[in-house]
């Protein structure tokens, strides 16, 4: 996800609820840009730096006041990116340094749904729906640029075209229930591949019978000071069983996975830990295990947000194998650390320096371990 992953659009139930006293009004509109400038210092595919951007512009409705359906609103947003690459071009890391880039120049309709309340404890949306913004999502590992701290290697790697995330979404039912203050369920069923994936700049909704659906299913845990995800997905059409011979291509069902995930607050205060475990279907994916953690300090000297992550994505014995019947000899995993600092300048202007160091980028062993430096910059508009 960007940088605004404004996740107040995104909740569930009783959040729905609370929204509903006066106060705001029935139409709001929020934009942000984000510009990410890199380069690759040592080490990947080659040295050089790029730019990237992102602009988002988030307009929300209050239905109930609007229009008279009781406890609902609408969400439109759109998304322009540039296009220009830098781990593709440079790094040639498989978890992808910048969490804005996309490799296409598009304007696109990112995401637009109706939400209606069930309730005082539940909600159900239906529409063009980014599955992170809900599901996989943690609120301490938003502050770092690799796309991996946002929603999972292990999930994010799969499909014919990635999940309905960042840049593509497709058509969601999902259903949030809150059960008590402590425990919340989120179930989601989606349009397995999201847009056309040959023409990935277009917004579109492609029901083809051969793509089959994406199930997922999540519980959520809070305490005061932790909250902890599990959660499963499933695909039901069939994939690529990387355990065929090689020469020959074997489809079969069956393509699933599941995640833990977590943060804590030790004493409420400083740092916020987190932590991810999450596991594919080998058979179907070339990462079958992903595993991160990081720490964020909040009062960080010069009063910003300093933060240290690891990403870890292990390769699956078969696609390890299939690759070594080619010729290939793949490294068994691609280890991704970020040092970050994040400070707001004024309300409309924020600035994040880092360094990033992928170890084994791509699975590659003719690719050196790659330095980057870069350089985030946030304006907010509205």
């Amino acid at each position: 996800m960007p940088l605004l992953c404004l996740a107040s659009l995104a909740g569930g139930g009783a959040a729905l609820a609370e929204g509903r006293g006066a106060g705001p009004p029935p139409v709001t509109i929020e934009a942000a840009y984000t510009a990410d400038f890199l380069a690759n210092v040592s080490g990947g595919r080659e040295e050089g730096s790029a730019h990237l951007d992102n602009l988002d512009m988030v307009i929300e409705g209050d239905l109930e006041r609007l229009l008279g359906w009781s406890d609902s609103r609408f969400v439109l947003y759109g998304l322009y990116n540039n296009g220009r690459c830098f781990s593709e071009r440079y790094v040639g890391d498989a978890q992808v340094v910048s969490n804005i880039e996309t490799g296409i120049e598009a304007l696109r309709l990112f995401e637009a749904y109706v939400e209606t309340g069930l309730g005082d404890d539940g909600s159900v949306l239906f529409g063009l729906y980014d599955l992170n913004s809900e599901f996989d999502a943690l609120e301490a590992s938003g502050l770092f640029l690799n796309s991996a701290h946002g929603i999972g290697t292990d999930i994010g790697q799969t499909g014919e075209a990635g999940p309905s995330i960042f840049p593509v979404t497709s058509l969601a039912l999902r259903l949030a229930w809150q059960w008590n203050e402590r425990w919340r369920t989120r179930l989601a069923v989606l349009d397995a591949v999201p847009g056309v994936p040959d023409d990935p700049d277009r917004t579109a909704v492609d029901l083809g019978e051969s793509q089959g659906f994406l199930l997922v299913g999540e519980l959520e845990r809070t305490w005061r000071n932790a909250r902890v995800l599990a959660g499963a997905w499933r695909y039901t059409a069939a994939f690529e069983d990387h355990r065929a011979h090689a020469g020959t291509t074997i489809e079969a069902r069956g393509n699933h996975g599941a995640y833990l995930r977590g943060e804590w607050r030790p004493g409420g205060g400083n740092p916020a830990l987190f932590g991810r475990l999450g596991w594919a279907a080998p058979r179907f994916n070339a990462f079958e295990w992903f595993a991160s953690a990081g720490a964020v300090w909040e009062d960080a000297p010069g009063g910003g947000q300093l933060g240290v992550a690891l990403a870890l994505a292990e390769s699956s014995e078969p696609f390890r194998e299939k690759r070594l019947a080619s010729g290939a000899r793949p490294d068994p995993r691609e280890i991704a650390l970020e040092l970050t600092y994040a400070v707001t300048v004024t309300e409309w202007l924020s600035l994040q320096p880092g360094l990033h160091y992928v170890i084994d980028p791509g699975l590659d062993p003719s690719l050196g371990n790659a330095l980057v430096a870069g350089l985030r910059v946030t304006l907010t508009f509205l």
